[in-house]
């Protein structure tokens, strides 16, 4: 089944990587998730049980990737907290041959120094609902991360972003992804049905990606 929609919370989304929280994983038939701890959703209350829940959900084969993770500025609590969650991320996804799915808020430069410092560079990682400015960008797409866009994004960062980096997403709004695409494509003069082509290659090769980790 290929991924449109790179990055969802929708329960019943079609073609998509549907975004959730290993306590609330429900795996339904013909559907892809990732599974992560939301740096909003208590992660200083998280237990050791947790963790094992996790791990456990990480594993199941309907399970592609692992988050959706991250660090936020603005919300979440403590920055040290949410970089020690973040690395444990890292470390399971590394195990398991996954790649991650990564909530960043003003935080990308820390995002990059927990993978650099942890010796977990090759980890495949996809920032989501990219909305930065092409500073920012440029510095994430430097470090080989993917970029999805949703709804809403910076037309000037989405224009620099390579083909070959571009994901697309609805995350938690009401609109098709058809309606994302169409949205992408007019802003870089590409038509919907090569925007929808090119995400799916991408996808594609973000999955794969995270097989050829060294060490696995």
């Amino acid at each position: 089944m290929p991924i449109v929609d790179f990055h969802t919370h929708r329960p019943d989304a079609q073609d998509a990587l549907i975004s959730v929280d290993p306590r609330h994983f429900d795996p339904q038939p013909g559907r892809h998730y990732s599974v992560g701890f939301h740096p909003w959703h208590g992660i200083d209350t998280l237990t050791e049980d947790d963790w094992i829940l996790l791990q456990r959900c990480a594993g199941h084969p309907q399970v592609l990737a692992i988050g959706e993770t991250g660090m936020d500025s603005l919300r979440g609590g403590d920055l040290d907290t949410q970089a020690t969650a973040f690395l444990r991320h890292l470390q399971l996804a590394h195990a398991l041959g996954k790649p991650v799915v990564v909530h960043c808020v003003r935080t990308a430069q820390r995002i990059l120094d927990v993978r650099r410092q942890a010796g977990l560079i090759h980890v495949p990682l996809a920032i989501h609902g990219m909305r930065a400015n092409q500073r920012v960008a440029q510095l994430l797409l430097d470090h080989g991360c993917y970029l999805s866009f949703g709804p809403r994004f910076n037309i000037d960062t989405l224009a620099a972003t390579p083909l070959d980096r571009l994901l697309i997403e609805t995350d938690d709004s009401p609109i098709p992804i058809s309606q994302v695409a169409d949205l992408v494509a007019q802003a870089i003069h590409l038509t919907p049905q090569q925007v929808t082509d090119i995400a799916i290659a991408n996808a594609q090769a973000y999955l794969a990606a995270s097989q050829q980790q060294p060490g696995l």
